[in-house]
């Protein structure tokens, strides 16, 4: 028998509405021994069954993956990863030729709270943010060769930085199976070098590939800048388009060499593009150079709610900066990827940066986050990323 972690009366209500986290304080009592990372029984005061979930030491108490009563072997995991997969197959992602990276693994997204798997070509990259999650890698690893066969050559597990510490436990970075082959990946034809070793997330921001194909819209021809750039996506994409001039900013040195490889991988020796390893407030201020198009893609401001002020207050200066230097009649690409600053209340973090820019600013369109990234709708902090593209005057 696993343990039972039983709700207080009338804590219910949120798993029953399918919401997949339980907090510690909605829980009355726990039946049996736990520990982090255990997978235990959700139960209502009345001993419902409610859902089968990863036990978690944190406010965050359960992470519920299963809201039906039922045997959880390998067979339950081999068959919510095909389910993902049939999903992205149903997108298009599956043997697209022009396209083999796109995220399988969405969290709470595909029913897996604590999970991100993300294919680069040939190889899975694991990253569990949840102990319950690590510990099952072996039957993870299982599933992913039953479903992906022979087409599957690797899976890399970095989990390291998202891990919450367990006494005893050190987690390193490592190769659980197999041997990568490919040397770069394909997002819409374009060639992109993956660092999933060094580099941030799980390598490659892949949630803003329809928002990098969307630039091109807007991209020939024109002087652009990219800050925050990481490794040179919107910029590679707009010099795709056949822009005049691209100019990729980040304070990060490694982020800018990658950026210059990726852009070379695509386009050889080009005197289109300029990288510069500055911070983006100090080169904002200092750019001499005026642009058509600006993209501002800041890491997130605000990972927690305490915090939140805080990051409204640099989105806000973040985009007046870029309001007050762009060409009239320019275009800002603009985003926050902060879960804590919903959509609302980041435009209207944009509306009083135009305020304070003194600027007449439209709204051309709203971007999110692609459809290998589709929330739960019973999950709404799994829509995270939210987008404007906005014209200046």
């Amino acid at each position: 028998m696993i343990p039972k972690v039983i709700l207080s009366s009338g804590k219910d209500q949120s798993p029953r509405r399918f919401h997949p986290w339980i907090f510690s304080g909605a829980i009355k009592k726990i039946k049996g021994e736990v520990a982090e990372g255990m997978i235990v029984e959700v139960v209502s005061n009345h001993d419902e069954p409610l859902g089968i979930g990863h036990y978690a030491n944190g406010s965050i108490a359960v992470r519920i993956f299963s809201f039906q009563s039922q045997e959880i072997d390998q067979a339950f995991w081999n068959t919510r990863i095909q389910k993902a997969y049939q999903f992205r197959k149903d997108a298009g992602l599956i043997n697209n030729e022009a396209t083999n990276t796109y995220r399988l693994i969405h969290a709470e997204g595909d029913g897996l709270p604590g999970l991100i798997v993300d294919i680069y070509a040939d190889t899975a990259v694991i990253q569990s943010h949840s102990t319950g999650m690590h510990l099952i890698k072996n039957e993870l690893v299982a599933a992913l060769k039953e479903v992906y066969g022979n087409t599957l050559k690797a899976i890399y597990d970095k989990s390291a930085d998202t891990m919450p510490s367990i006494p005893g436990v050190e987690i390193t970075n490592k190769i659980l199976w197999g041997t990568p082959e490919s040397e770069y990946v394909l997002e819409h034809g374009l060639k992109f070098k993956i660092d999933w070793e060094q580099g941030q997330k799980t390598g490659f921001f892949i949630d803003q590939r329809e928002n990098r194909k969307l630039l091109q819209k807007y991209s020939e021809g024109k002087k652009v800048l990219n800050t925050f750039c990481y490794s040179g996506g919107f910029s590679v994409y707009a010099l795709a388009a056949g822009a005049q001039l691209v100019h990729s900013v980040d304070s990060s040195k490694k982020a800018i060499v990658l950026t210059d490889e990726n852009v070379k991988l695509n386009f050889g020796e080009t005197d289109k593009h300029q990288s510069f390893a500055v911070d983006t407030f100090n080169f904002l201020e200092h750019a001499e150079e005026k642009y058509d198009v600006i993209i501002l893609d800041p890491p997130a401001f605000a990972k927690h709610h305490n915090v939140k002020h805080n990051a409204v207050q640099g989105y806000k200066r973040l985009n007046a900066e870029a309001i007050r230097r762009i060409n009239p009649g320019g275009v800002i690409f603009t985003f926050s990827c902060s879960q804590a600053v919903d959509k609302y209340l980041f435009h209207n973090t944009i509306m009083s940066a135009a305020i304070q820019a003194g600027r007449e600013v439209r709204i051309l369109e709203y971007m999110s986050q692609p459809i290998d990234h589709a929330p739960s709708i019973f999950h709404p902090e799994g829509e995270y990323l939210k987008g404007i593209v906005i014209k200046v005057y």
